[in-house]
């Protein structure tokens, strides 16, 4: 008997394996673990009062009651292994699936610990029955701990010179841990000795939004490189309320009144911007800022009024500069010279009386003569109004006579004819007028103003650049006679 028991217990694991993973019950699992044990207890203890040398004079037995090795022993074994085989195929089948289509994670999982002890959620417990029979069929490995080093990324014991070494360094460091003034405050210098402009900033960051606004603007008030990054971060960000209140506290007036003028950007309305342009007025300035914000709401007054009227204009269609060039873009807040550029396209023979005049734009903000011959003639040459261009640069003095002249220099006037393809006839013209030989020279071989070329070749006495340039023109034209002539002339002395 002892003997069979013996066999009997050599084939408990496998029976036992079989009808656990037949999953027909899976919630009688601790009762069958538990009887387990105790046969093993039982099987344990007879095997030290028996012989091992006996073994083959006894009969081996199943836990049926048949003989191990009869026929009837072998037929029940065979379909126990075949069910085994089919049941395991099917669960085999079942995990590449479940690896290949994933499943959604349940809102409640378990943890390897959580079956063993019972507990599912904070709070309520379970058995291990109730853990295995509510579980998903696909299991979860239990988490495996991390390096201890890695956890020191999240400890709570970092200095403040460690924890600024670490944000340095770009690691996760959490700044939730100094709660006190006097640790924030050491974290901010610590910050600063490190001359890490994106570390400060963090750090600034962080006492934003733990401390009050009072305290946080008295400590910055005697830490200047810290109170410079609040105010470059907050500029960047656009916190106009809590820079202003920066300044206000620290009686920056002139900063303070910068910064609300900063916040006509943000109106989009050109007549409430106005109206905020003219609260701007009165702000304590500085005297060069307090033209510049006069002349700010006295332009974008101007700019109304002509918008709506040429609005007007241009819908009625009557006007033919309107008709020839539509407008491509408001004029509502554009920089004076963009202004100015408009006016002389649009509004060039106006009286000087009225706001769209280019003179009058020009004596109510004093722009300087280069920037307004520059402008015209920019917006007559395009338009291809040479007349308009030709009356920009004459004057006359006290005598009566005429003469060119140009505040800009003839050879950016050039310049700008050419870019707006000007004729040779014109653009001559204007190269006759460079002062300087050399320049007068380049631009005429540049622009291909052949008669300026001869012309300034035969006075410099010059054949051999002559000659050079008589290379250039095309056979039998008209200018490589006039070249031909002037080679030929008896009464030049030529120099070389």
């Amino acid at each position: 008997m002892m003997k069979m028991m013996s066999s009997h217990s050599s084939r408990t694991p496998s029976l036992l394996f079989c009808e656990v993973r037949s999953g027909d019950c899976l919630s009688a699992l601790p009762s069958v673990c538990l009887q387990l044990k105790e046969s093993k207890r039982a099987v344990n203890s007879l095997r030290d009062f028996v012989d091992d040398d006996d073994d083959d004079d006894l009969e081996r037995v199943s836990w049926s009651g048949e003989p191990v090795g009869s026929i009837s022993w072998s037929i029940k074994e065979t379909a126990g292994n075949s069910v085994s085989n089919h049941e395991r195929e099917q669960l085999k089948s079942r995990n590449s699936f479940s690896s290949y289509t994933p499943l959604p994670k349940p809102a409640s999982t378990y943890s390897l610990s959580s079956f063993f002890r019972g507990r599912t959620r904070p709070g309520s417990f379970q058995s291990l029955s109730d853990a295995l029979s509510d579980a998903p069929a696909k299991s979860y490995a239990p988490e495996l701990g991390r390096p201890k080093g890695e956890y020191r990324d999240y400890s709570n014991d970092w200095s403040p010179s460690d924890t600024v070494r670490r944000l340095r360094k770009g690691k996760v460091c959490s700044l939730e841990r100094f709660r006190s003034l006097q640790d924030k405050l050491q974290l901010l210098e610590e910050a600063v000795s490190m001359h890490d402009g994106n570390v400060i900033t963090a750090v600034l960051i962080f006492l934003k939004r733990t401390l009050s606004k009072e305290i946080l603007f008295r400590e910055l008030e005697v830490r200047q490189v810290a109170l410079r990054h609040l105010i470059h971060f907050l500029k960047e960000i656009g916190d106009q309320k809590l820079l202003l209140d920066l300044f206000r506290f620290l009686d920056r007036t002139e900063e303070l009144a910068l910064s609300h003028y900063r916040e006509h950007l943000n109106i989009q309305d050109p007549e409430k911007r106005k109206e905020f342009l003219k609260t701007c007025i009165g702000l304590p300035f500085s005297a060069e800022d307090s033209a510049h914000i006069q002349d700010h709401y006295t332009l974008l007054e101007r700019q109304i009024i002509i918008e709506a009227n040429d609005r007007h204009l241009e819908s009625a269609g009557q006007t033919e500069i309107f008709r020839k060039h539509p407008r491509k873009a408001s004029i509502l807040n554009m920089p004076l010279v963009t202004t100015l550029f408009y006016s002389c396209f649009y509004h060039y023979t106006e009286a000087e009386g009225t706001f769209s005049s280019p003179v009058n734009l020009k004596k109510t903000f004093k722009i300087p003569d280069k920037q307004y011959v520059l402008t015209a003639l920019a917006a007559r040459a395009k338009l291809r109004a040479w007349h308009d261009v030709d009356a920009l640069f004459t004057t006359k003095n006290w005598l009566g006579y005429t003469k060119k002249r140009a505040p800009i220099g003839f050879h950016r006037v050039v310049e700008i004819l050419h870019k707006n393809s000007a004729p040779v006839q014109i653009l001559q013209e204007y190269v006759n007028l460079v002062e300087d030989v050399d320049t007068k020279l380049n631009l005429a071989t540049k622009f291909k103003c052949h008669d300026v070329v001869i012309d300034t070749c035969r006075d410099l006495k010059d054949r051999q650049q002559l000659l050079a340039y008589r290379s250039k023109v095309d056979k039998g034209s008209a200018e490589e006679e006039k070249i031909d002539a002037v080679l030929n002339s008896s009464q030049i002395r030529w120099k070389n």
